[in-house]
């Protein structure tokens, strides 16, 4: 067994960091529901290069999940891709946004400004913003993913429901196992008879491109300034945290999670990928399903790999594999990962009482992450008003 001097084992090293078990396998699914829709929603709306966009999302996750050697996984950024379906706006716009908010994360990473604001930034408000975000991935699932398919549809997530609660926190029978199987039985018989699998077939690269001066600017204000709030609020902030309570040992300082949040987005445009960040609720959603160490995320890049090189031509067809009541089953569950953060801040009324009305703001109002994020700031630095203290 190789080892180097004062006994040091890379062998134990790097498999504390990177395993590939059932666990981890498990897991890589764990935060499907969220990427998979808003990488379709781009592909079509938007006439990106599927090839590109894969290659890339799978590429960035398998190198996060050798550095952090965490289950840390790279997400589209939401608030980008949510203006880029409503707006349509052109695939160089996103790619100048992409880069202008690397050029942001870095600049805040750099100045030493990213890791004041984590540290002024109250945890019952960092509790609310998880909070919400477990909501708003619940209610997605339960309003879209679940009733998607009609009445097989709910019948279909009722029993991966039933599956994943049974075997939730299995560690020799791994719940997201099971549901990939009931998933992929169902699609045998409804979905895969009208998939055509030759034309899909193919092999792809990436595409090379190189942002223009007013691509840059249209998408620092079109796309850059909406998603900064949300990406300084979940992407950093709920994301550090998150990580800290679920690995306090190992868990990244906050500048680490803003350079590889600017360097993905520095790297993206220039090979035709799509902005991308991390996420609380991806954490939560691959540790939920089992993951422990970086080998879910790297397994989790490894199959958007091998889609973007050789079945990228058909990517809307491939993703009728995964039916969507299933994804909504995982979603639910990434969702209630997030809400029960809020346990260690119960015993405080004033704080309880921070983290939900951060979580309804940020459930019921535009912009919501960035409102909550300075109320809940600005009334945890008051008075503890009368009647609602301890």
């Amino acid at each position: 067994m190789a080892q180097g001097r004062k006994g040091w084992n890379f062998r134990e090293w790097w498999r504390g960091r990177i395993r590939l078990d059932r666990n981890e396998f498990s897991g890589s699914f764990g935060d499907m529901g969220t990427d998979l829709p808003l990488l379709l929603g781009m592909l079509i709306t938007c006439r990106l290069d599927a090839a590109s966009t894969l290659i890339l999302f799978g590429f960035l996750q398998i190198l996060t999940g050798v550095y952090y050697g965490l289950p840390m996984p790279v997400q589209p950024l939401k608030a980008m891709a949510v203006i880029m379906i409503t707006r349509e706006y052109s695939g160089s716009i996103l790619y100048g946004g992409g880069l202008a908010i690397g050029f942001l994360m870095l600049l805040l990473t750099l100045t030493g400004l990213l890791k004041w604001l984590v540290k002024v930034t109250p945890k019952s408000v960092v509790r609310g913003i998880q909070f919400g975000l477990g909501v708003s991935l619940a209610s997605l699932a339960l309003s879209r993913y679940v009733s998607s398919e009609g009445y097989r549809g709910y019948v279909l997530s009722s029993l991966g429901f039933a599956f994943a609660l049974y075997w939730m926190g299995n560690r020799k029978y791994p719940p997201a196992v099971f549901l990939m199987i009931l998933g992929g039985v169902y699609a045998l018989f409804f979905h895969l008879p009208g998939i055509n699998f030759q034309q899909a077939v193919g092999f792809a690269l990436p595409k090379t491109h190189v942002p223009g001066l007013e691509d840059i600017l249209q998408g620092f204000l079109l796309l850059s300034l909406p998603q900064l709030p949300l990406s300084i609020t979940n992407s950093v902030i709920a994301t550090h945290q998150t990580l800290r309570d679920l690995f306090p040992q190992r868990a990244p300082k906050v500048e680490k999670i803003g350079f590889t949040y600017s360097l993905m987005n520095l790297l993206n445009p220039f090979f035709s990928g799509i902005p991308t960040c991390h996420g609380a609720g991806g954490v939560a959603g691959h540790y939920v399903f089992g993951a422990r160490t970086g080998g879910s995320v790297v397994i989790y890049g490894f199959l958007y790999l091998v889609v973007g090189f050789f079945f990228s031509r058909g990517f809307e067809e491939i993703l009728r594999v995964f039916p969507l009541p299933i994804l909504g089953v995982i979603l639910l569950f990434e969702g209630i990962m997030m809400m029960l953060f809020i346990r260690d801040i119960a015993d405080s009324r004033y704080d309880l009482f921070i983290c939900l009305l951060v979580a309804l703001l940020v459930v019921g109002l535009p912009y919501g992450y960035v409102i909550g994020f300075f109320i809940g700031s600005f009334l945890y630095y008051l008075k503890i008003p009368r009647g609602i203290g301890k």
